[in-house]
């Protein structure tokens, strides 16, 4: 109540030297009255949850890439097409020039000995195949062999309309499907950016900033409970996990972007602490289990984007976040190395990565001190 009551008095003092006229303070009250309101959204921005509106843009995000991503496998299928009919096409149509040659050769030989003379004619000047196979009763005189390549030249030339057909309705789902990718990237840069600005006011904003990571905190004691609640239900029985400290594979091809433990936040000087660290791919997008066990989790989930959480028995389990795609689901028995993932950009960064927590009866561990030295 107290910031709209100090709206409505400071909209009341008007200066000496305010609007001349009527109109004039009318609208400079209008002014101050649209500013004020400015002010009292970006107040209730703040207050709502950072996590919530970065888990609405994340999740906006993963559903125009999941959607670009199966145009332009069907643009890709159908641009293989194209060239599958074209090249069709172009066989058919050497089949046919080749035949007509051969015919051409024969009439010749007819004509020479005084046989068919107009239909010599006809061969030698048209351009018109299909006009020219329409004159069939002119062709009596030729043998057995020649009906045979007539045939085949009537049966490429029934081929060749079929293709060119195919190719004029393939080229029209082209152009749709190339606007339909254009029109998708447009949502997805629009999207981007919305994340990129958000991302920027939390780093500027010191009070979003803690909020933020508090409730990150908050998401971690989320993830306890889901690996307690999942050690309840059902035990799984995987060993030797606990010997493989230095020895494990990385879970990507990458590096380290942003590593394990406390850190101090150059900009507000502020104690960090995060439970894993975030690797960033080089070459290959795919996210790698660390070793065998059972999928616990793999779904979305606020602060970690799209999220994998792999039970390795003796209480160890392993976290795959900020992912694109998942290829497993709850239950699945996977082994060293299986891909589980796509790496993409759903957590709390803005670029692709790969979020990756080690933790032994729900404390997280250093994962880099649990993979091979590189």
């Amino acid at each position: 109540m107290l910031p709209v009551i100090s709206i409505i008095l400071s909209l009341c003092i008007v200066s000496p030297v305010a609007a001349a006229t009527p109109q004039e303070e009318y609208r400079d009250i209008q002014k101050r009255m649209k500013e004020q309101k400015k002010k009292l959204d970006r107040a209730k921005k703040r207050e709502s949850s950072t996590l919530t509106d970065l888990d609405r843009i994340n999740r906006e995000l993963n559903i125009v890439e999941s959607r670009l991503r199966k145009y332009k496998a069907e643009l890709k299928n159908t641009e293989e097409n194209v060239a599958r009919v074209e090249t069709e096409i172009s066989e058919n149509k050497k089949t046919i020039e080749k035949y007509r040659d051969w015919i051409k050769r024969k009439l010749r030989v007819l004509h020479k000995h005084g046989q068919a003379p107009d239909m010599v004619m006809l061969f030698l000047s048209s351009d018109d195949i299909s006009k020219l196979m329409r004159s069939g009763k002119a062709l009596q005189q030729v043998t057995l062999y020649e009906n045979k390549v007539l045939n085949i030249l009537k049966e490429n030339l029934a081929q060749l309309r079929m293709r060119e057909k195919r190719l004029t309705e393939l080229r029209a789902r082209l152009m749709k499907q190339r606007a339909q990718v254009k029109e998708e990237e447009e949502v997805l840069a629009a999207n981007k950016k919305e994340k990129e600005m958000l991302l920027v006011s939390i780093k500027q904003e010191k009070s979003s900033h803690a909020k933020m990571l508090e409730e990150l905190k908050t998401a971690s004691k989320r993830i306890l409970k889901i690996i307690r609640e999942a050690e309840e239900r059902e035990k799984f029985a995987g060993t030797g996990f606990s010997k493989l400290k230095g020895k494990l594979p990385w879970p990507l091809e990458g590096k380290v972007a942003i590593p394990y433990g406390s850190q101090l936040d150059p900009r507000f000087n502020t104690p960090i602490f995060r439970s894993g660290a975030y690797f960033k791919p080089i070459k290959d997008t795919s996210a790698k289990a660390v070793y065998h066990g059972k999928v616990v989790f793999a779904e979305w989930f606020k602060g970690y984007g799209q999220l994998v959480i792999i039970n390795h028995g003796e209480g160890y389990h392993t976290l795959y976040g900020s992912l694109s795609e998942i290829f497993t689901k709850v239950g699945d028995i996977i082994k060293v190395n299986q891909v589980i993932g796509r790496v993409g950009d759903s957590g709390v960064l803005n670029a692709p990565s790969l979020y990756f927590e080690l933790r032994y009866k729900g404390k997280p561990l250093n994962p880099l001190q649990w993979l091979k030295r590189r």
